[in-house]
C-alpha cells in the first residue's frame, strides 16, 4: 500500500485525476492527472532550479471534484493540497516555481507577493506536518 520516497520538499501529484469536473479523460484515454504528472517531469528537466524539489505521484489524492491536485510537503513544515490546474506546462512552472518557494521557507509559509499568478486560487487544504498545528 505504501512505498517509500524521498522524504524533502516535493510535489506529489495525482496521477488519476480529471482533466476537469466532468471530463475523466482526454480524447486519447489519458487522465488529467497524467498529463500533469508528465508536465512536472517536463518542466523539471528544463530547469536546474527545480531539482531541490522532488517530483512524485501516486493515484488518488481524494481531492476528485477539485481535479489536477497536487500535495506539497516537506519535513516540518506545513502542507498543500492544490488543485484545478489545467494538465499543462504552464501550470506545473506555477507549481513548481511556488515549490522552490515553499522548499527555501522555514515553516512552508510563502509570501503571497512570492506566489506565481498560476497557483492563485488553487489551494484546497493547508495541512500540518506531524506533531505540530500552525499558530
Amino acid at each position: 500500500m505504501l512505498r517509500r520516497v524521498e522524504d524533502g520538499p516535493a510535489v506529489v501529484a495525482c496521477n488519476t485525476c480529471r482533466h476537469a469536473t466532468d471530463v475523466r479523460e482526454d480524447a486519447a484515454g489519458v487522465r488529467g492527472g497524467a498529463r500533469l504528472v508528465a508536465a512536472l517531469h517536463a518542466v523539471q528537466a528544463s530547469d536546474a532550479r527545480y531539482q531541490a524539489v522532488s517530483v512524485q505521484e501516486m493515484p488518488c489524492l481524494f481531492a476528485c471534484t477539485e481535479f489536477c491536485t497536487v500535495h506539497l510537503r516537506a519535513p516540518d513544515k506545513v502542507g498543500y493540497v492544490l488543485g484545478r490546474f489545467t494538465p499543462d506546462a504552464e501550470a506545473a512552472r506555477a507549481i513548481l516555481d511556488y515549490a522552490v518557494e515553499y522548499a527555501a521557507s522555514e515553516h512552508g509559509r510563502v509570501p503571497f507577493a512570492r506566489w506565481p499568478q498560476g497557483v492563485k486560487g488553487h489551494f484546497i487544504t493547508r495541512t500540518p506536518p506531524a506533531g505540530f498545528v500552525a499558530e
